[in-house]
């Protein structure tokens, strides 16, 4: 495997970690306001924090107007149709999170690993027998994790993040295209402010929030923006750059994992068999998509 590809996939996987720690702070959060605006306001957080970063990325590096106008289009159709994604993906999971547990809501939003190869197939995107080996052994190896009590039936809750996880499987193809075409942190900037002004509208009219609900909620919202949104998602933009969009999904997916390891660490919560099945199943299949995948690298990828 080639540095490049290591180094991008630790970086999905510390992205997955920060989302498996954020599934607590997006139900804690929800104790406190509505989900449109927990959704604009960690928002819009995550958007504010990158500004800092932008600025000092500009003064550093050597200004190319040329190239930054010729892009400039290009970056703001990618950002707003990312963040039109995002925003959709995320008010559902937070709405259908009301109406079902955490274990079937992480296993629902996690079906992206099986829709982006499909959805992949109508974009020519190419996608190896072992990457779908890969995705056969971590559905199953989801299911033990998050459907501890052996059955599942859909439900309202369950339906709303069913279109969740095609949401963010459209999300994760858009950032795929436009990853390598723009600035990844620009992007992201754009897909979170977009997001966040998407939710405001709904927040506004239809929960009308109270500053002091948004202030008794500030660490779990501080959480999700600066951490899930601010950095998860920019490592993801960043991260997919070079990456098979179906072997980035497989290893985001890993927040299940770890969001259970989360609750073993810190909530001191037992795993049972099934959930330490699930984990060696999910496991695996992220090292066989990344012992089999092959990818080959251009010389300005490998510069970067």
């Amino acid at each position: 495997m080639n540095r490049l590809v290591m180094r991008h996939s630790l970086l999905l996987l510390l992205t997955a970690a920060i989302w498996g720690f954020a599934f607590v702070a997006q139900s804690v959060g929800m104790d406190y306001v509505g989900p449109f605006t927990f959704t604009a306001v960690r928002s819009i957080i995550g958007g504010v924090v990158l500004l800092p970063f932008i600025a000092f990325r500009e003064r550093k590096k050597n200004k190319e107007e040329s190239t930054e106008k010729t892009n400039l289009r290009l970056l703001f159709l990618g950002g707003i149709l990312c963040g039109l994604l995002l925003c959709i993906a995320s008010n559902l999971q937070q709405i259908g999170i009301q109406y079902t547990t955490v274990g079937k809501s992480g296993f629902v939003t996690a079906m992206y690993i099986v829709l982006v190869p499909v959805l992949g197939i109508f974009l020519r995107k190419k996608t190896g027998w072992q990457i779908w080996t890969a995705v056969g052994i971590a559905v199953p190896g989801l299911y033990f994790l998050c459907m501890t009590d052996g059955s599942f039936v859909m439900e309202r809750g369950d339906v709303l993040t069913l279109f969740c996880a095609l949401a963010f499987s459209f999300q994760i193809l858009l950032v795929d295209h436009f990853a390598p075409l723009v600035d990844g942190v620009k992007l992201a900037c754009i897909q979170f402010f977009t997001c966040g002004i998407l939710s405001a509208l709904p927040m506004l009219f239809l929960e009308q929030p109270k500053p002091e609900q948004i202030l008794a909620a500030w660490l779990p919202i501080l959480y999700a923006g600066v951490l899930s949104n601010g950095v998860a998602y920019t490592l993801q933009i960043i991260a997919q750059r070079g990456m098979n969009p179906t072997v980035a999904s497989l290893l985001m997916s890993m927040e299940s994992v770890f969001s259970v390891l989360a609750g073993w660490l810190i909530l001191h919560q037992k795993l049972n068999s099934r959930e330490m099945t699930g984990c060696v199943l999910m496991f695996a299949a992220i090292m066989l998509v990344q012992i089999n995948f092959k990818k080959k690298v251009t010389v300005q990828d490998a510069l970067e």
